[in-house]
């Protein structure tokens, strides 16, 4: 793989990163409005959606690549469980709408971290991106364990909170489901020869996964108490996952997974903090162990992405 295109998937992936901060703010306020974060994701995915089938049937790339996917839906090529990455996607929404208030997004991304580092080795071993197998270093592999004691760190100086340690468990889980989710895109990506119809399946899919939730969530608990915002910023958590999932459709072909993730990483826990200390909520002024936690994430993720000889 030419080392530019490389290198060129790997600042995608960072500014990528920056925009996932900024739409786990966005998608966090709105949980807090809304006092549901089944119903913050229904909004952010509804909106991303309908985005979508706007823009993806007006050209004609868009529909020969809509053709393109179901000819290797057909055929084969690309099996139907490969299509099912927006149900990782769903979960990760509903994970910032539900925790973002309480976390903070700084803690929020260094949970997501850990665990989308850990899958990232085990999706790139398994050879499920389009990259194919890639091997688990020690490099990689110290990396990996250095993200998860980042984490710990991170929420040391809240460690007696029990509440905030099941909570940082949800986007840890979310994180998990990352990779798998990076992986699969790349797959329906190649197979329609388009990052925007990869996200379209990705969005539909999330999209129908959280309308049924939803359903069953307000058969057992009734509608929530919040009412929909009228800040027009409040509702570009949509828009901005169709960048993030359409770039990293895109690159990961030329990164692979792992670096993918890493890289995205990077750009995340910069964000992170940057929202928290800029735009800070009353749960989310980064301490000292925080911004500590941060750092050494950033440390792991250059760790993991060196080569071994």
């Amino acid at each position: 793989m030419p080392a530019s295109r490389r290198a060129f998937g790997v600042g995608l992936a960072v500014v990528s990163g920056v925009l996932v901060a900024a739409q786990t703010r966005i998608n966090g306020e709105l949980g807090v409005r809304l006092g549901d974060g089944i119903a913050t994701a229904v909004v952010s995915f509804g909106v991303g959606l309908l985005l979508l089938l706007v823009m993806v049937p007006a050209t004609p790339a868009g529909r020969r690549a809509l053709g393109a996917l179901r000819s290797a839906l057909a055929d084969g090529t690309l099996r139907p469980w490969q299509c099912l990455g927006g149900a990782c996607g769903a979960f990760l929404v509903v994970t910032q709408g539900a925790t973002v208030g309480a976390l903070g997004v700084a803690v929020f991304t260094v949970a997501v971290v850990a665990g989308q580092t850990a899958s990232s080795l085990a999706v790139d071993r398994a050879g499920l991106g389009p990259a194919g197998r890639q091997p688990v270093t020690t490099a990689r592999l110290t990396g990996a364990v250095l993200t998860v004691l980042a984490v710990l760190l991170a929420v040391s100086d809240r460690i007696g909170d029990p509440q905030v340690l099941a909570l940082a468990l949800l986007p840890a889980l979310a994180g998990l489901g990352m990779a798998w989710q990076q992986a699969v895109n790349g797959r329906v990506r190649m197979a329609a020869g388009s990052p925007l119809v990869a996200t379209l399946v990705n969005f539909t899919v999330g999209t129908t996964v959280l309308l049924v939730a939803f359903a069953v969530d307000i058969s057992l608990r009734g509608l929530p108490d919040g009412r929909l915002p009228t800040e027009p910023w409040l509702y570009l958590g949509g828009p901005i996952g169709i960048i993030f999932i359409a770039m990293a459709a895109a690159v990961v072909r030329f990164t692979g997974v792992l670096l993918l993730g890493l890289s995205t990483i990077a750009g995340q826990v910069v964000g992170a903090v940057l929202v928290d200390l800029l735009v800070p909520t009353n749960a989310s002024h980064p301490g000292p162990t925080t911004l500590l936690g941060a750092a050494l994430t950033l440390v792991a993720v250059a760790i993991a992405a060196l080569r071994s000889r």
